[in-house]
């Protein structure tokens, strides 16, 4: 491939990339402009900007719909990069943080912190589901069971194999610890880890989305500085390894990456499903193989299908907001399906 050729696909793939950007600030200010009080789109303009005057407008704004429209846009970019690392470094289109027991690990700490809170005396008008005790135990435990599951790889060679496996084995062992707390639940204390199971982005605020964005800057340019070696290791661990990428390093490093990506999303919002799996594909359509490209383009398509999922949930019924996390199932499941009867023979994946 010339020079010249190798340049013109490079900025297809970042056009693609800009395109995606383009549609995520047209539903960022859709997601803005939607919910219970319909607001025209220049009024929330001019609240942004800070010109209205309008004490009852910036309070929906500012209070309500801005830290909802972030917060959805960064827990979706931070599913979709997981998403396209997990895929990458396990070698298999339907790996996901999702469906290979990390947010599992999540619900289950969340609930756990719930239960607990159930039990103890607490302060009038404190609620446990909306303490930072929740949130921390849904991260701790979505970190150990990425642990769990790399620790298992270590022990046997951490071929891709046998990392699919082992986060197959956490997924039920975390779903039957979890099932086990709900039986074990009073009504109220089942009634919380039900809706957090649920995923909803109605707990965001600035200051827990200020935390998200600061887990991506963390981590992005970290993976971004192993592209070349991801892009490597899908040509086979053998290949990637006679190119000098040490392979169990990588997948190390990248376990790691995504138990903070995952745990610090889904430790806000509760369980989201599908994002993670359904945004690297549509990216690895769109930009190819090339880590460089479809790390970016998972994130951008991840924000873009939870800010979507947000506006849709406000939309479905006028007045009432749906559990985002139902709304990603019903969008991810048919897209689940077309891949494993359509795309997944012929993906290019070995």
């Amino acid at each position: 491939m010339s020079a010249a050729s190798w340049r013109a696909r490079g900025a297809r793939r970042s056009g693609v990339t800009a395109l995606a950007l383009g549609a995520l600030a047209a539903s960022f200010a859709a997601d803005l402009a939607t919910g219970p009080a319909l607001l025209p789109i220049g009024d929330v303009l001019r609240s942004l900007a800070g010109i209205s005057d309008d004490a009852m407008l910036n309070a929906i704004v500012h209070r309500l719909r801005l830290p909802i429209a972030v917060m959805a846009a960064l827990v979706g970019a931070a599913l979709g990069l997981s998403g396209a690392v997990m895929q990458t470094i396990l070698n298999n289109p339907l790996a996901s943080s999702y469906t290979l027991g990390i947010s599992a690990g999540a619900g289950f700490g969340a609930a756990l912190a719930i239960l607990a809170g159930a039990a103890l005396p607490l302060p009038r008008g404190w609620a446990p589901a909306e303490a930072w005790a929740v949130p921390l135990a849904a991260f701790l435990f979505a970190g150990l069971a990425c642990a769990l599951v790399a620790a298992v790889g270590r022990l046997r060679g951490a071929t891709p194999e046998l990392l699919v496996l082992a986060g197959i084995a956490c997924l039920f062992l975390f779903q039957s610890l979890l099932s086990l707390l709900q039986f074990l639940a009073s009504p109220e204390a089942l009634q919380q880890i039900v809706f957090w199971l649920f995923g909803s982005l109605m707990r965001a605020s600035l200051g827990r989305a200020a935390i998200v964005a600061a887990v991506l800057l963390a981590v992005v340019p970290l993976l971004l500085r192993d592209a070349w070696r991801l892009t490597a290791l899908r040509l086979g661990d053998e290949r990637a390894a006679a190119l000098g990428v040490r392979v169990g390093a990588l997948r190390l490093r990248c376990f790691v990456a995504v138990s903070l990506l995952t745990g610090v999303a889904v430790a806000f919002v509760g369980t989201i499903g599908f994002v993670g799996l359904v945004a690297p594909h549509i990216a690895r359509m769109l930009v190819g193989e090339d880590q460089r490209h479809l790390l970016p383009a998972s994130a951008v398509f991840g924000a873009l299908l939870l800010s979507v999922a947000s506006v849709a949930s406000k939309v479905i019924v006028p007045g009432t907001v749906f559990p985002i996390g139902i709304v990603t199932a019903l969008v991810g499941v048919p897209f689940f399906a077309w891949l494993v009867l359509v795309a997944g023979p012929r993906g290019g994946w070995r």
